[in-house]
């Protein structure tokens, strides 16, 4: 009797397994393939440093070009921060968008403390 238990409930523990695996292979194939981004376009996800410099003008000389410090403001933000920069940190996005450019043709430049 022990025995036909012990069975059976190795045979349930492997078809939960077998399952489980095959979900999570069967989430991974629904997902969308990234798509990559050619070389040639004008914007990249991650800029290098020299680039963020030749943008930071002081005093601010013209509208075309925004930095975003999307860190907290405080203790981040206050401490120091990019010149010409202005603080929208990622939790108060929603209610501080309005501090974006109408202008939809401005470079935005967001940075952030990076991912810990």
């Amino acid at each position: 009797m022990k025995t036909k238990r012990l069975f059976m409930l190795t045979i349930v523990a492997v078809m939960a397994v077998t399952m489980s695996l095959g979900w999570s292979t069967a989430l991974k194939a629904a997902q969308p393939a990234k798509t990559e981004v050619k070389a040639d376009w004008k914007f990249h996800d991650i800029v290098s440093m020299d680039f963020v410099k030749q943008h930071v003008k002081i005093p601010k000389t013209d509208d075309t070009v925004m930095i975003i410090d999307s860190r907290p403001y405080e203790p981040k933000y206050v401490k120091g921060h990019i010149p010409t920069a202005v603080s929208i940190p990622h939790t108060k996005f929603e209610e501080l968008k309005g501090k974006l450019p109408e202008d939809k043709n401005t470079l935005l430049i967001f940075y952030c403390g990076g991912l810990k």
